[in-house]
């Protein structure tokens, strides 16, 4: 009797365990908390001034081949960097444009997609394009502005970590909205 009933909670343990099927659970990421927007003024000896959030310092390039107005704006929480390179126009803003455009698009191999937004202020005289690279990429979002004749201010995002699309995508929308500000609150001195 005692083997019978052993037998039957074997089988029926069996039984039941094959009963569901296991699905992996695919890879989950932390939670990111993000900062509340507060603005401050960049206006210094450079030709141009803008809004930055208080979140990121304002350092200058130090970069071997720095020019004066060479500006990096340092997220530390997230690791992240905006590059700023100011140069003057002198008759040279076709290659300065080709150059950007280029610099994108050598993430075409790694990019999942290169979508350019356009951007035109004719009151201020800020016209430029940003560009969202979408996937596994070194720099996610790179821009320029320009106002034709005297100004052009190249930015670029960069992480100090292995690029990894589905973690970073968060931080990456939302310094893409700061890059907008950025951009929209930009005036030419």
């Amino acid at each position: 009797m005692k083997t019978l009933f052993f037998l039957f909670f074997i089988i029926m343990s069996l039984l039941l365990a094959c009963n569901q099927n296991y699905i992996p659970k695919p890879p989950g990421y932390f939670r990111i908390e993000l900062p509340k927007r507060e603005y401050q003024t960049y206006n210094h000896k450079c030709p141009y001034t803008f809004d930055y959030p208080t979140y990121y310092k304002a350092i200058k390039s130090e970069q071997a081949n720095a020019e004066p107005c060479w500006l990096n704006l340092d997220f530390p929480k997230f690791k992240a960097k905006i590059h700023l390179s100011y140069k003057n126009v002198s008759g040279n803003v076709n290659e300065l444009l080709e150059e950007c455009r280029t610099l994108a698009y050598k993430h075409d191999i790694k990019a999942d997609a290169i979508n350019e937004i356009l951007y035109s202020d004719s009151i201020n005289k800020v016209y430029g394009i940003l560009y969202e690279i979408k996937g596994n990429v070194a720099s996610n979002i790179q821009f320029y502005v320009t106002d034709s004749i005297k100004h052009f201010l190249r930015g670029a995002l960069y992480f100090e970590v292995i690029p990894n699309k589905d973690s970073l995508a968060p931080v990456i929308d939302f310094i893409e909205q700061d890059i907008s500000h950025l951009v929209e609150t930009l005036r030419w001195k």
